[in-house]
């Protein structure tokens, strides 16, 4: 497991130490190529072949209308929800091809619906779902999977509660807002499960696929190999 934040990965690594499980944690950046490169390869060194690739880091920001929105915070929005999964692809393709792996691109329902006020992450999520189906074509050996996530109460949802206003329109920020009040936000737990199932046995047929977290194809396997969303409480 990769991330900026080394304190969120110590949390995850204490939990699947915990679980019986041998973790890796590094620090990485995956809006730098050399830095995903390097992170494969001591993935390799450590568990001596790679299986699947789940592609998860994500930003929202810039929150603005197109025409007002900062140059610098699209560009890094693009490097991160775009371009790093490609990075992250690319370090991984030949030990994918080995083991006859998969990838999963967590997606957005974004990607396909306009929201006013996201145009970087819609067009970096809308490009990532397509970049998903491109994969899929060129790599027969593959199982290359985009998988929308839902509504999850994480740092995302919280920023859209407190910064949406700016960008966003009053109805969009109510209906998010109207989610957590409401306790219809998803927890992490729940989309990570269908992740996590995808990228062990999502089957071959489905590559280039777009689908959602609760698509029962999924969501029900899911739950049987992992358990309730609670599994790790």
């Amino acid at each position: 497991m990769a991330a900026r934040s080394t304190a969120a990965l110590a949390e995850v690594k204490r939990d699947v130490e915990r679980l019986g499980g041998r973790p890796l944690s590094l620090t990485l950046d995956v809006a730098d190529y050399e830095q995903c490169r390097k992170g494969v390869e001591e993935t390799l060194e450590y568990f001596g072949r790679l299986d699947a690739l789940v592609n998860n880091a994500g930003v929202l920001e810039p929150i603005s209308a197109a025409a007002d929105a900062d140059p610098q915070q699209w560009r890094e929005n693009i490097e991160i929800n775009l371009l790093g999964p490609f990075y992250m692809f690319r370090a991984s393709a030949q030990a994918l091809r080995s083991n006859r792996g998969r990838v999963v691109n967590i997606s957005s329902g974004a990607a396909v619906n306009p929201i006013g006020g996201w145009s970087a992450y819609c067009a970096a999520k809308a490009g990532l779902t397509h970049l998903t189906r491109v994969v899929a074509e060129e790599e027969p050996d593959l199982t290359v999977i985009a998988l929308r996530p839902g509504v999850v109460e994480t740092q995302l949802q919280t920023l859209i509660r407190e910064k949406g206003s700016v960008g966003m329109k009053p109805e969009k920020v109510a209906y998010f807002k109207d989610l957590k009040t409401g306790g219809h936000l998803e927890p992490p737990a729940v989309p990570a499960r269908a992740a996590a199932w995808l990228a062990l046995h999502a089957p071959r047929e489905w590559s280039g696929e777009y689908v959602e977290y609760d698509d029962p194809r999924i969501s029900e396997p899911a739950k049987a190999v992992f358990g309730d969303e609670n599994c790790l409480d």
